[in-house]
């Protein structure tokens, strides 16, 4: 009996781990489902398929795109959360998840502490438009009309305490300037006040925007970014125009729910910074106005933080309240 007892030890110790039988497992053994936060056919949405297409070829598994707009990205956050920490169920996460840090009296996450960063996506700037037939033919022209009638120039956005909305907000704070900042429920509402005149100027991503400069019923006088947009040589940048300090760039990322395996972030990682190398990727997303980048986990972590420390300072001078 002894020596059974001490046999049946030995089997028990060399036996592997639950933990560890899961961990030798092929990832992903099943589809990955990303959740984004955005309703189809937007840029974040286009983003998160085409990349997400080229993930799965070279991951083996199916990514399946779950659209949850609503709450400022509040619901997908918690959509994802809820799911099994396995690296299955992904964030399409955006410069909107640090500025919600500022505009809820208390998130039911932390998205620090809540989230694990995978990698970046793409960067895209916004664009500052007028009518074709605007008064306006460059910033300075506008600037020179907003502070010899101060309060009268009409800036339309997207809803208040957006991207869009806080970068007018910034921009009327660098530029010293008074302007009246209307928000609208989307960008279609957006562009559509800018053609009917009912505002003077907009601050847009470039996405909605480029068939419009294209189709030249708008004009940009400014690109938000650090330098020119390619499809858009011609626009210089804000800061060309003197306003120093002054960029905004939005972005896309994935992140996972804390706790995931590193293994899984890292195969997760690899595949994105893989598609996002991939000339087609590139293109169609070059097209939508976003500058193809792929990063690390630490980048992107870094990126995090400093998006909710810079939105805040915005959100706290533009003087919105959390709800």
């Amino acid at each position: 009996m002894p020596t059974r007892r001490r046999l049946l030890s030995c089997m028990t110790a060399l036996a592997p781990l639950p933990g560890v039988l899961r961990a030798q497992q092929k990832f992903p053994d099943r589809p990955i489902t990303l959740v984004v936060p955005f309703a189809p056919g937007g840029v974040a949405d286009i983003t998160a398929r085409t990349v997400g297409q080229a993930m799965a070829a070279n991951l083996g598994q199916p990514v399946i795109i779950d659209n949850k707009p609503g709450a400022g990205g509040i619901v997908a956050t918690q959509a994802m959360l809820k799911a099994p920490a396995d690296g299955h169920t992904l964030l399409l996460m955006s410069n909107a998840t640090a500025v919600s840090v500022h505009l809820m009296k208390k998130l039911p996450f932390d998205v620090v502490k809540d989230l694990a960063p995978i990698s970046t996506l793409g960067f895209f700037e916004l664009g500052i438009a007028v009518p074709e037939d605007s008064r306006f033919k460059t910033l300075a022209e506008m600037l020179a009309y907003a502070r010899a009638q101060p309060g009268k120039l009409t800036i339309g956005t997207i809803t208040v305490g957006s991207t869009q909305y806080l970068s007018a907000e910034l921009f009327k704070s660098r530029a010293g300037i008074e302007a009246t900042v209307v928000p609208y429920k989307g960008s279609p509402a957006v562009i559509n006040a800018l053609r009917s005149g009912d505002v003077d100027v907009v601050f847009e991503i470039l996405g909605p925007l480029l068939p419009q400069l294209t189709g030249k019923t708008i004009r940009a006088l400014a690109v938000t970014g650090t330098a020119r947009f390619p499809l858009l040589p011609e626009v210089p940048t804000v800061i060309e125009q003197g306003i120093k300090g002054y960029t905004v760039d939005s972005w896309n990322a994935l992140a996972a729910p804390a706790g995931t395996p590193p293994a899984a972030i890292e195969r997760l990682g690899r595949a994105a910074q893989e598609a996002i190398s991939l000339p087609g990727v590139r293109n169609t997303l070059r097209d939508l106005g976003v500058k193809a980048q792929a990063g690390t986990p630490a980048e992107l972590a870094t990126l995090l933080a400093s998006e909710i420390k810079h939105w805040g300072e915005v959100a706290r001078a533009a003087k919105i309240e959390p709800e």
